[in-house]
């Protein structure tokens, strides 16, 4: 419009932009938010969780009461963008790269065997890099099993040669993720390899392969888990833990501890907890690593019921959300890489809560999005990228 006091073309180029953001086919619309911003959500308290934690404790944070709260906000950025650069490459294309990140994973997690390795809290599964900073490669072992064995599961089916894989297909698939599985169990990384093997059950449901294969993993898992108990595998601590467990009452100011504790914590705080940082026994220290693994009794205790029932209501709309993408992409692909990253999501929550309460054996597991650390953060919002991925570029019903 000209002659007038303002001109289109002024404030045009900036509406078209906004409009080409909302528009329906834009990627922006296109996105699961309930699943985002639950996401977000998580890590938010988390952050409040962590700081709480770690405030009143000199030996980790020095001077700075919120350096692990920064830590964490930190991580939270950095795991977006990577979910980000996730959405804008694509599952599709991150398929074709699949041989170079598997071959990255494994070579990470043989890192871990060298002298470049190190312990942290027992497990052998770290890389240092120093400067305050590490690597626990195996987070990432998750994603890549996760892409590898979809790819193989689904080349013939999504090629439209067969209905579901055939079997040598299947055993293929199952040498994949056994690879860095046996490596992961050899630092030993229990914890980790829980929480694989519940993926390749997830994934290989997903598929359409034959339930023979199901339960014989089952029971594949089972004979591996006696003979490992029998040959002496475990490190000590964990058989300690699993004994801890089988008997709650063995050893209370031992191998039981970290337990009682942790029920202790969350008992105390009733409804609605004590408030933030008010908590005698986080503030006590009396719960060990309760930034990271049991990160949830700080929300048992001090935000109470209901705090901790906000945190299991978040978990429940990511994995509701993943379980919709998965059932409504038309691409074998996309519903096995969906139901691979439910699998590991739902399992590892389960795990993390179940410890602390006394219904599964300390595992060393962080609670997703919740618990301080870089690497699981990072690996968790890569998976979130790739279920954003999948909902985005499936085709738009008419």
């Amino acid at each position: 419009m000209t002659g007038s006091g303002f001109s289109v073309s002024g404030y045009g180029p900036e509406r078209s932009n906004i409009s080409r953001l909302l528009a329906r086919d834009s990627i922006v619309r296109r996105l699961d938010w309930p699943m985002l911003l639950a996401a977000i959500a998580l890590s938010g308290i988390g952050t409040a969780l962590v700081y709480s934690a770690t405030r009143n404790r000199t030996e980790l944070v020095g001077d700075d009461p919120y350096s692990f709260a920064l830590k964490h906000v930190l991580n939270t950025g950095i795991g977006f963008a990577l979910m980000i650069g996730t959405v804008w490459l694509g599952h599709r294309t991150l398929r074709t790269a699949v041989p170079i990140l598997y071959g990255i994973s494994v070579f990470l997690v043989l890192l871990v065997l060298t002298p470049l390795g190190a312990t942290i809290n027992g497990a052998h599964a770290w890389i240092v890099l120093g400067g305050g900073f590490s690597l626990q490669p195996s987070e990432f072992v998750k994603v890549t099993i996760i892409l590898g064995m979809a790819m193989l599961l689904a080349a013939r089916v999504d090629a439209g040669d067969r209905e579901y894989p055939d079997h040598r297909t299947v055993v293929q698939a199952l040498g994949l993720a056994a690879v860095p599985i046996a490596i992961v169990m050899l630092m030993p990384d229990l914890g980790s390899v829980m929480v694989m093997v519940m993926i390749v059950l997830g994934v290989l449901l997903a598929s359409g392969a034959s339930n023979r294969w199901v339960f014989g993993l089952l029971g594949t898992g089972v004979a591996g888990g006696v003979a490992i108990w029998q040959l002496g595998v475990l490190d000590d601590y964990q058989i300690a833990r699993f004994a801890a467990f089988a008997n709650p009452a063995l050893d209370p100011a031992g191998v039981g501890y970290n337990t009682n504790q942790a029920r202790i914590a969350i008992g105390s705080g009733g409804l609605t907890g004590t408030g933030l940082t008010k908590g005698s026994q986080t503030t006590g220290q009396f719960v060990p690593e309760q930034q990271t693994d049991f990160v949830f009794t700080v929300a048992g205790e001090e935000l109470g019921f209901v705090g901790a029932g906000a945190i299991l209501l978040l978990l429940g709309v990511v994995l509701w959300r993943a379980c919709r993408i998965a059932r409504e992409t038309t691409e074998l692909y996309g519903t096995i890489v969906a139901a691979g990253i439910i699998a590991w999501f739902a399992f590892q929550s389960f795990e993390n809560i179940g410890m602390t309460l006394g219904i599964m054996p300390v595992a060393g597991l962080p609670l997703p999005f919740v618990s301080y650390g870089g690497s699981s953060m990072f690996a968790v919002w890569v998976a979130v990228g790739l279920l954003q991925s999948i909902k985005v570029q499936r085709p738009m019903s008419a």
